[in-house]
Formats: C-alpha cells, sequence, structure tokens
C-alpha cells in the first residue's frame, strides 16, 4: 500500500478530521443523529473551530519541542497581532500567544531536532520588530492537547 504520510500529516495537522460521531453516541448514550445535530450546531455557531489529530511527534520526527518568549521592540509594542501573524507562518510553530508580563508573546515551536529547531529560532529572531527572544526547551510532555501522555 502506498505510504502518504509526507501528504496525510500535514493535512491532519491543519483540521482536516473529524469527531467520532458513533463513540461520542456510545458513550453519553445519545442517537448519532442527536450528536451530529448539536455538533453541527456548535460548528455554526463559532464554538468548535476545527478539529486536529494529535500526533506522538517523536514517531513524526517533530520530537524536539521549545518555546520561545518574545519581546517587542517599541514600534510593534501596540499591535503585537501583525508580528505573531508572521511568526505563526513558519512552519515549525504549533502556537502564538500574546500576553502579559515580561514578554509579549509566547510560541511554541515543534521540529525534528535540535538544529531544526535553531534555524526556526533564528527565523523568528530574524523579523523586523522583535527586541529579544529568550528560548526554553521542553524537556517532556505530561499533557497536551487535552490528553494525558
Amino acid at each position: 500500500m502506498k505510504n502518504l504520510y509526507e501528504k496525510l500529516i500535514p493535512m491532519l495537522k491543519k483540521g482536516f478530521c473529524t469527531p467520532q460521531i458513533a463513540q461520542i453516541a456510545r458513550t453519553i448514550k445519545e442517537p448519532s443523529t442527536t450528536i451530529h445535530f448539536n455538533v453541527k450546531k456548535l460548528e455554526k455557531e463559532g464554538k468548535i473551530k476545527g478539529y486536529k489529530a494529535v500526533f506522538d511527534y517523536t514517531k513524526i520526527e517533530e520530537g524536539f519541542c521549545g518555546f520561545a518568549l518574545v519581546s517587542l521592540s517599541p514600534d510593534t509594542y501596540g499591535n503585537p497581532e501583525i508580528i505573531s501573524k508572521l511568526i505563526a507562518n513558519n512552519p515549525e510553530v504549533e502556537s502564538v500567544d500574546i500576553c502579559t508580563g515580561d514578554w509579549e508573546l509566547v510560541v511554541k515551536l515543534r521540529a525534528k531536532d535540535q538544529t531544526e529547531y535553531f534555524s526556526a529560532i533564528k527565523r523568528i529572531m530574524s523579523k523586523k520588530g522583535i527586541a529579544k527572544v529568550n528560548s526554553l526547551v521542553s524537556l517532556k510532555s505530561i499533557k497536551s492537547e487535552f490528553i494525558e501522555i
């Protein structure tokens, strides 16, 4: 059988997944049609933004995880969404959060190894509007995406 991992994994990461209606129905003892109706309503109301596969990242060669704490320069401090969206376009970036405190952004990255992670951090640091980056490496994930590991 043809191996489609290289094409399938990026699509699953972007939300090409569906809820397991039958399993939900069995678990909460409600008809599948009722579950389907309610899920569609939640989607229509914008309460569900999408679905995503949860991976064992070490098995898809993205086992190196780190966080970049980003401080913005004064010229971009007033509009952090602009630089956040630029950072989010990097393929290694899993999430970008605008926050309060000593750092304006927290960026979660996944890469194959330390070398690829370093390349991603250098690309982020080179963006106009970034004053400083502090990198933290995750040693082990205990709970991620609502699934205990």
